[in-house]
């Protein structure tokens, strides 16, 4: 195959995993704790870590479209975080006071931070990563209408879904352009699917020991 015929398939494959993901998401009962503001606070540490992310990559990535790509994802990431600390003010919670890293960094964030290569990483982050958190996000647009909120609706539909699927479209592009060799290929489908699977496993964990579900992603 050659790249456009691979992540052609690639996007397919992962579309079922996505879709199952989104299931999950809004699986279980919504719980009366169960807030837009608690769920905002959790999105700090998803846009937190997504921030870092591609900056760490960025440092030592050697193709100068993939840094450039990664240079516009810190600062959309970083601008992200702004705008839900915003939004949590609004709703009265002073986000400033919260610091995302109290409890240590996620197991996705650890798999992702040790990644090593091009390949890997546009399949792992821009592909797989983005592609999740359009999945999530759209759980937690449609959870945040059916509660009344259409400002912070409004804030993910229009602002931050944007961004999420320009990165995705991007790491698309991108694998299309780098990805020849069946080693290659096997090497991003191996990171994009490893990246699911932990998705999946952090969803459900957080699900069954605290009863959160429909978190946005990042």
């Amino acid at each position: 195959m050659n790249g456009s015929e691979f992540v052609e398939q690639l996007d397919a494959d992962i579309r079922q995993a996505l879709e199952r993901l989104g299931r999950l998401s809004a699986a279980g009962d919504v719980t009366e704790d169960l807030t837009v503001e608690k769920l905002l606070v959790i999105a700090l540490k998803n846009e937190l870590e997504a921030t870092e992310i591609a900056a760490i990559w960025m440092a030592d990535t050697e193709e100068l479209d993939v840094k450039l790509a990664l240079a516009r994802q810190v600062g959309d990431e970083a601008k992200h975080y702004r705008a839900v600390c915003d939004r949590l003010m609004e709703l009265g919670t002073e986000a400033d006071l919260f610091d995302p890293r109290r409890n240590g960094y996620s197991p996705l964030f650890h798999y992702l931070a040790q990644l090593k290569g091009t390949i890997a990483r546009i399949a792992a982050g821009q592909f797989a990563r983005e592609g999740i958190a359009l999945v999530r996000n759209q759980c937690f647009i449609d959870y945040c209408e059916s509660t009344g909120d259409a400002r912070t609706a409004e804030l993910y539909r229009d602002v931050i879904q944007p961004d999420e699927q320009h990165h995705h479209d991007l790491g698309r592009r991108l694998l299309t352009r780098y990805v020849r060799s069946p080693q290659e290929q096997s090497e991003a489908r191996r990171a994009a699917d490893r990246t699911i699977e932990l998705a999946e496993e952090i969803q459900e964990m957080a699900r069954l020991k605290a009863g959160i579900s429909r978190a946005p992603g990042c």
